[in-house]
């Protein structure tokens, strides 16, 4: 059976390390254990609502998905433009206690590394997941308790359809 685990990837989404400024500036050596207690305690804690900056970011991958369903855009380039938001909410949603939104974009960034080209049947799944995700920030699904429940169903349902789409873009291929 197809499944997205076993699927080639085509193409690897980009990941810049930027240089480590901090550490040329504070040198070898580690970090004050208090501050790094203190950083943690900033990180678990902080108070940005990171619901308008997500949502930017789907309005941005809709305009991307209008734009490759109108033919505006078109084969690599697509898929290339898909990339940019879904690898913001993934970063930034577990920093802003969303893992749900990271999980949810992790599967739609391993997705479209294995795609050959945007199809109709792509994009219906790269549109699943954007109704998925703004349901999640509706419904404010924040925390670390989603691994399970209600977010591991979504997460299941999204790869489900991601192995539909292999196994039947595999039995096409045969044919």
């Amino acid at each position: 059976m197809a499944d997205m685990a076993n699927q080639t990837k085509l193409r690897r989404a980009e990941k810049i390390v930027p240089p480590n400024v901090l550490k040329k500036k504070v040198g070898s050596g580690g970090f004050d254990k208090k501050k790094i207690e203190k950083a943690q305690e900033l990180i678990e804690h902080n108070e940005i609502d990171f619901t308008p900056v997500a949502l930017d970011l789907l309005e941005e991958l809709n305009g991307i998905i209008q734009d490759i369903n109108s033919g505006k855009l078109e084969g690599e380039r697509a898929i290339e433009k898909l990339f940019f938001p879904a690898m913001q909410l993934r970063a930034q949603g577990g920093m802003f206690q969303y893992p749900l939104v990271s999980k949810i974009c992790d599967v739609l960034i391993n997705f479209m590394e294995t795609v050959q080209a945007p199809d109709s049947d792509v994009m219906e799944i790269v549109s699943a997941h954007h109704r998925t995700l703004l349901a999640v920030l509706s419904k404010d699904m924040k925390g670390k308790n989603f691994s399970g429940g209600a977010g591991g169903d979504l997460c299941k349902a999204l790869s489900d359809a991601c192995n539909r789409y292999y196994k039947k873009h595999t039995e096409t291929e045969k044919a």
